[in-house]
């Protein structure tokens, strides 16, 4: 028996069951969220659910991708960099995943063509098929079988129709084929337009969709119809009818704010109940959402406001700095507030344009999240100075913490021409200078410092406060550091260095005396921030943002 054959045969005998989310006419359509809402749907009906997320392109993993051209970078504890979308997974699932949750076309092809160097398929002619779905079939089945998970729910990034995806879907016919009846449960996610100046929904989209679909020998098990209002029946059944879909089994996806109401409004549809009959579970369990009611109901609630400003380099994509955002409105949504997000520019602050120093004086706290190179670095020093020297709640992410030691070092510890040797090789005094590791790096690929590591907490300091335990552990995504060479010039100033990463005595949090908050972190805590559970380092920082307000 071959290997694929093998481990379909384990699978088949562990029972385990596969939900394939796949997306139609146009990219953005959300395939990430329903795959959380469907997992907690699962989850909280007591079944154990896992999550895998299959893009097509070509990058091994996201980690050299511009956040403007593919989002946020996501970083595992075992320090994979993968695509946004686990990050929605973990925030909706409380789950930690790992790189095994993150495949590419990259991942698959360097495989088999590392297979083929290696003499692996000697005699043969590497082929689309079976090679590269075979590659892409073992992915998913050994996943399946190293996760202690009742459900496997697997996303195909892309639309249907991109060519680069072709080979995705044609594995997921034969999987389909392969583990037999009700072993796999195809929902397609596909947008239903409304044509405004006719006031009318469209579907021909979505049934040419369901077309290429079907050319590609698949015919979903569900549609999910992607809408910014309400389908009407007539439109649904006539969905239902021409793509071969039974009634039931056609769900709405309806732009929701708080978008955790979509899980509100699927558990209404019943869908957790109905993929349980699907598949052919006789105690049918329902799922217990309160939790989720709860923070909807938390949200929605007419309520003071707050605003709270991040100093940013990356302007124009909605998804660059997501789990930033999450973390700052989950903190908020923690004290009953609704917060107002407003983007600073940092270059625009560099060139002291009125408007955005405006912004930074009118904000009740301040965050400047990770980034890479010189560009508008200067904007954010202004922005760190502003926050000390006007007690203004601040919150450094990775860079930031840099951003926060280099502006200290200038303006308190005296060193004027204070920088990092990432964006100066002439200062005098690099306060950041690159980790030992990485001093010869020279692929530029999952080379940095990542994932999760220790920090110790360092009693009696705010962030011993904050924390409530001695170690920590946090996911990091850098290759710079705090020099500490200069560690009694910074102490002797008033900097506190209460977090530590003992085996190699590297700084994890840096906090100031003498200031309401001013924290700066070398790690990024938003990744561990969920809505139910807001990262301490967050609520800490909304707490001194509302300081004095209630």
């Amino acid at each position: 028996m071959s290997e694929i054959g093998s481990l379909l045969k384990e699978v088949i005998a562990k029972q385990k069951t596969f939900i394939v989310v796949t997306g139609g006419v146009c990219s953005s359509l959300g395939k990430g969220l329903l795959i959380s809402s469907m997992g907690s749907l699962l989850k909280n009906s007591g079944y154990s659910v896992n999550v895998i997320k299959c893009d097509p392109y070509f990058n091994v993993d996201p980690g050299t991708m511009s956040p403007l051209v593919h989002g946020e970078v996501f970083v595992t504890d075992d320090g994979a960099e993968t695509d946004l979308d686990l990050g929605h997974y973990e925030r909706a699932l409380g789950v930690h995943l790992s790189r095994e949750s993150s495949v590419s076309s990259g991942q698959i092809y360097q495989s088999v063509l590392d297979g083929e160097r290696k003499g692996k398929y000697l005699g043969r002619c590497i082929q689309i098929i079976p090679h590269v779905v075979d590659s892409i079939k073992e992915r998913i089945l050994k996943f399946a079988l190293s996760k202690d998970a009742e459900f496997i729910l697997i996303e195909i990034g892309g639309t249907v129709g991109d060519m680069e995806a072709d080979v995705f879907l044609e594995t997921i016919r034969q999987l389909k084929q392969d583990l037999g009846d009700h072993r796999l449960f195809h929902a397609h996610l596909s947008y239903v337009p409304l044509l405004s100046w006719l006031g009318e929904i469209k579907t021909k989209p979505t049934q040419h969709s369901v077309m290429m679909l079907k050319q590609a020998g698949l015919i979903p098990d569900g549609l999910f119809l992607r809408a910014d209002r309400e389908i009407e029946c007539k439109a649904v059944d006539k969905v239902s009818n021409l793509c071969g879909v039974g009634r039931d089994f056609v769900f709405q996806v309806l732009t929701h704010n708080p978008i955790y109401n979509l899980f509100i409004d699927l558990y209404g549809q019943q869908i957790h109940k109905k993929l349980q009959k699907w598949f052919g579970i006789k105690d049918v369990k329902d799922s217990d959402m309160s939790e989720w009611q709860e923070l909807v109901d938390r949200i929605m609630k007419e309520k003071k406001r707050v605003k709270i400003g991040m100093v940013v380099k990356y302007i124009g994509g909605n998804d660059t700095y997501v789990s930033v955002v999450q973390a700052v409105k989950s903190a908020a949504h923690h004290r009953d507030r609704s917060v107002d997000i407003i983007y600073i520019d940092s270059e625009k602050l560099e060139r002291n344009d009125p408007k955005a120093l405006e912004q930074l004086k009118t904000v009740a706290g301040i965050i400047v999240p990770g980034g890479f190179d010189e560009r508008g670095i200067e904007g954010k020093v202004l922005a760190a100075k502003w926050a000390r020297e006007n007690n203004v709640p601040y919150l450094g992410l990775c860079l930031g913490m840099q951003i926060l030691l280099i502006e200290f070092a200038r303006h308190v510890v005296g060193f004027e021409d204070a920088s990092s040797s990432e964006f100066s090789d002439t200062t005098s005094h690099p306060v950041i200078v690159p980790l030992e590791e990485q001093v010869d790096i020279k692929e530029m690929g999952g080379s940095m410092r990542l994932g999760a590591y220790p920090c110790t907490i360092v009693e009696g300091t705010r962030a011993s406060k904050i924390y409530g335990e001695n170690e920590v552990m946090e996911r990091h995504r850098h290759r710079y550091e705090f020099n500490t060479k200069y560690t009694d010039d910074f102490v002797k100033s008033g900097a506190v260095f209460s977090g530590i990463y003992k085996e190699k005595g590297l700084v994890e949090i840096t906090e100031l005396n003498d200031h309401k908050f001013m924290i700066g972190c070398q790690f990024h805590p938003e990744f561990l921030s969920t809505p139910l559970k807001p990262h301490p380092l967050f609520k800490a920082f909304m707490d001194a943002a509302l300081e004095g307000e209630d």
